[in-house]
């Protein structure tokens, strides 16, 4: 006999945020959305009350703070999920300012009681919280009488048939000792950090009782749609919210749009496997990308592109133009400032199930690395561990460009190190020959294959790239003078 209590997920509304909870907030749950100053707390907690609030779901918000709440809407009606349809109807706005002025706890536990009572709303929130303990630290009243009204307020809505949510502001150290943490169901931790020239806001579900969350810190952002959130990458092999496909297998391969370059990879790339592509300014890794991902319209596989050194603009002035506009090739916007994985990785994915994408570009990680903000760039490495193994395990094949400097003498594949994580590397140089510089490219590796380890010439010409004859001879110095195999 199963005699679990059956917990109703409430969704958010707010994209991304679900996941992290664990499928949504727990029905008559009692919740703290805590932070410091400007890190959106109202902004998600209107947010989330406009999502859930309708005819049989009605919310009420109360608000400590000096400004009326005509005036904090204001600025909330920029967002599209604001619906001032729902204002006086499905949602009441209620301000304590001025029983808050008389120094009363108990009356203003009992006024914010009464209203409860008398609407019976399914959602109820307070804030911000943090006002009364300011207030308190100017007034007569002790810290004994603050903090018996804090754990009042707290079994007070942990007792309403209602979701509740307090606001405010805190910081660590206060949290440590503050009664209403230990009542709390469930905790979301705010936070914006400027970080050199960047500012990059996070999100901590600290306590989420009777469910999975997720742990961590996450990046989000407060756009012109609201909050989105965008999980950090966690490596799960298997199934994942249905993005998950079967894992790569070696035998399928997929062809690059150069037919000799498929036989130096031993019949093509492997399907599922990442591909760095590795070469100085001007030697065609770029093309390289394009062929790829026109030979995959070609074969009815869409892919990808997420762009770092090139514009929307110069993407639609080259070969990829018309595929671009018929819908066969995806463009991922990498133009908007500080930049995270994360975000870069929620914005792949989504393209990718929509478009059932079967290829991915990243051009290049050099220009990614730059995209970054500072504070992301510093686990560059990490992180993109965890985005290439995340689209791999989609079943995905990824071709990532990086430019590397030319020393000749110095063979590298990648000035991150970032080359561990490649399942096929090719190294493409420059060599001088009778006083003309040449192009050649080499296969260095395809892991579980057989695959060539010539060293072989090649051009870019207006059909496309040629590859040409192998190279004998040639000890890696700049000038010289190799022959070539007819």
């Amino acid at each position: 006999m199963n005699n679990k209590v059956s917990i109703r997920r409430l969704k958010t509304g707010v994209p991304g945020l679900d996941n992290l909870l664990g499928g949504g907030l727990s029905e008559f749950s009692f919740n703290l959305i805590a932070g410091t100053p400007g890190s959106g707390k109202t902004t998600l907690a209107h947010q989330i009350m406009f999502s859930l609030a309708g005819p049989n779901n009605r919310a009420m918000f109360f608000t400590v703070l000096g400004e009326p709440a005509l005036k904090m809407l204001r600025y909330q009606q920029q967002f599209p999920f604001f619906d001032i349809n729902k204002v006086n109807d499905s949602i009441r706005f209620v301000n304590l300012s001025a029983d808050l002025l008389e120094d009363d706890f108990e009356k203003l536990l009992s006024r914010i009681d009464h209203e409860v009572s008398t609407y019976a709303p399914s959602l109820v929130f307070v804030d911000s919280f943090r006002s009364v303990v300011e207030t308190n630290k100017h007034k007569r009243q002790g810290i004994t009488d603050l903090q018996r009204f804090i754990q009042q307020l707290g079994m007070q809505m942990t007792s309403w048939q209602a979701t509740t949510f307090l606001i405010g502001e805190y910081l660590t150290p206060e949290s440590e000792s503050s009664p209403v943490f230990t009542v709390a169901d469930g905790i979301l931790w705010l936070t914006q950090n400027l970080y050199r020239d960047s500012m990059v806001r996070k999100m901590q579900v600290v306590k989420m009782r009777g469910q999975a969350h997720v742990p961590g810190l996450h990046t989000f952002r407060i756009g012109d749609e609201g909050i989105q959130v965008y999980p950090r990458a966690i490596i799960e092999w298997g199934n994942d919210a249905g993005t998950t496909v079967n894992l790569p297998q070696n035998e399928q391969r997929l062809a690059m749009g150069i037919p000799a370059l498929d036989e130096m990879l031993g019949g093509g790339l492997p399907l599922g496997y990442a591909l760095l592509l590795v070469g100085p300014s001007g030697s065609g890794k770029t093309i390289f990308a394009t062929e790829f991902l026109a030979e995959g319209v070609r074969r009815g596989e869409p892919g990808v592109i997420a762009a770092f050194e090139k514009s929307p603009m110069q993407l639609l002035n080259n070969t990829l133009s018309p595929l671009i506009k018929a819908g066969s090739i995806g463009v991922i916007n990498t133009r908007a400032l500080d930049l995270s994985i994360d975000q870069i990785l929620h914005d792949l994915i989504e393209m990718i199930v929509r478009m059932q994408a079967k290829r991915v570009v990243i051009d290049s990680l050099s220009g990614f690395a730059l995209a970054l903000a500072p504070e992301f760039s510093e686990d560059f490495r990490g992180s993109l561990y965890r985005m290439i193994t995340q689209l791999t395990n989609m079943g995905v094949t990824v071709l990532m460009t990086s430019e590397l400097e030319d020393r000749y003498t110095d063979l590298r594949f990648s000035p991150f190190g970032s080359a561990f994580l490649a399942d096929a590397i090719i190294v493409q140089r420059y060599i001088e020959i009778e006083g003309q510089f040449k192009r050649v490219l080499s296969v260095v590796k395809v892991r579980g294959s057989k695959h060539s380890k010539d060293i072989r010439l090649f051009d870019i010409t207006e059909e496309g790239i040629v590859i040409g004859a192998t190279l004998y001879g040639y000890n890696g110095i700049m000038s010289g003078h190799p022959s070539v195999c007819p």
